[in-house]
C-alpha cells in the first residue's frame, strides 16, 4: 500500500485533518467539517448547502450535520434563495465573521508549523501538484471511471 498513492494521500490528508482538528476542537470548539463551511461561507459568500458540497468535497449528511450545529451556535443564518426556492443560502452571522476572525490566524499558524520542514519552493510545488491531482480527478468524474457509472460511479476497490 505505501506505493498507492491514493492511499498516501488519504494517510497524509486524515494526519493533517487529524492534527488541525484537535488544535480547532480544543481552542474552539469547532469540529473540521464546521470550519470548512464557516472558511468557505467567509471567502465565498453566501452559499447553498449544495454549493457548499461541491466546494469543500464533503457529503450532504457532512455538511447538514456541521450547518445545524453552526446554526444551533449562532454562527451561521439561513435565508432563502431566490435563485432556487427549494434550498436555502447559508450565510455567516456578525459572530461566526467574528469567529473566522479568530481562527483563521491560527489556521495560518498550524499550517506554518506542519509545513516548517518545506522550503518556500517545495510548498510552492505541493500546491501546484495537488492542484493537477484535483484537476485530474474532476476530469475522472466527468468521465467516469471505465465501469459504467460515470460520475461516481464504479464499485470497485477504493484503496485511498
Amino acid at each position: 500500500m505505501n506505493e498507492f498513492l491514493p492511499y498516501r494521500l488519504s494517510i497524509a490528508s486524515n494526519a493533517v485533518s487529524d492534527a488541525v482538528a484537535q488544535a480547532y476542537r480544543a481552542l474552539f470548539g469547532l469540529r473540521i467539517s464546521e470550519w470548512r463551511l464557516i472558511a468557505v461561507l467567509a471567502e465565498g459568500g453566501n452559499m447553498s448547502q449544495q454549493a457548499l458540497c461541491g466546494r469543500t468535497r464533503m457529503d450532504k449528511v457532512t455538511v447538514s450535520r456541521a450547518a445545524i450545529a453552526l446554526a444551533n451556535r449562532g454562527l451561521i443564518a439561513r435565508a432563502s434563495n431566490p435563485e432556487d426556492q427549494r434550498s436555502h443560502l447559508l450565510t455567516l452571522t456578525p459572530e461566526g465573521i467574528a469567529l473566522y476572525e479568530q481562527v483563521s490566524p491560527k489556521a495560518i499558524e498550524l499550517e506554518r508549523r506542519i509545513f516548517a520542514e518545506f522550503s518556500d519552493a517545495e510548498r510552492v510545488q505541493l500546491a501546484a501538484m495537488l492542484d493537477r491531482i484535483e484537476a485530474a480527478v474532476e476530469m475522472f468524474e466527468e468521465i467516469g471511471d471505465g465501469t459504467g457509472g460515470g460520475t461516481g460511479g464504479g464499485t470497485g476497490d477504493k484503496r485511498g
